[in-house]
């Protein structure tokens, strides 16, 4: 573990108690601070709660949020629900990974893109909808995404 990981993480562990019931909000801030759940860090984190690190992995893979592999700067997130579905949802999640050269659940190669789908992004007139971080965009086509994207280009 290089110093500034060290650090970061130590930071997290220290304004929490070693008990098991502050595993998900350690686990949640680590991925806050990392963008994903590092090998290392799920091992101190068994170490400061007294557990074993089979049940933090359990933890980390019961839940879909927690990522054990890095993910992108920006999260975009595909809805696939009914109204969305309806309205074109299948053309914009193949837009989009054209766009991104990459699959949902990946991450493009300069990670700035993690692509993922979504159930429903709550926001059903609109569709349909993609949303990327906390920002949701609705009433989405192929020129509204070429706004979203601006002139970003795949990595070569």
């Amino acid at each position: 573990m290089d110093k500034d990981f060290e650090g970061k993480l130590e930071a997290i562990l220290s304004h929490h108690q070693n008990t098991r019931d502050e595993l998900i909000k350690i686990l949640q801030e680590t991925q806050e601070q990392f963008r994903y759940l590092p090998e290392e860090a799920l091992q101190r984190i068994a170490d400061f709660l007294n557990i074993p690190v089979s049940q933090v992995y359990g933890v980390a893979t019961f839940y879909a949020l927690f990522r054990l592999t890095p993910s992108g700067r920006k999260t975009v997130c595909v809805c696939r629900g009914t109204a969305c579905h309806v309205r074109g949802g299948a053309h914009i999640l193949s837009e989009v990974q054209k766009r991104l050269d990459i699959k949902p659940g990946q991450t493009t190669k300069d990670m700035e893109y993690t692509l993922q789908t979504v159930a429903c992004i709550g926001a059903c007139a609109l569709a349909p909808n993609i949303s990327i971080d906390k920002e949701t965009y609705g009433l989405v086509n192929t020129k509204k995404l070429e706004e979203v994207f601006g002139d970003w280009k795949k990595p070569e």
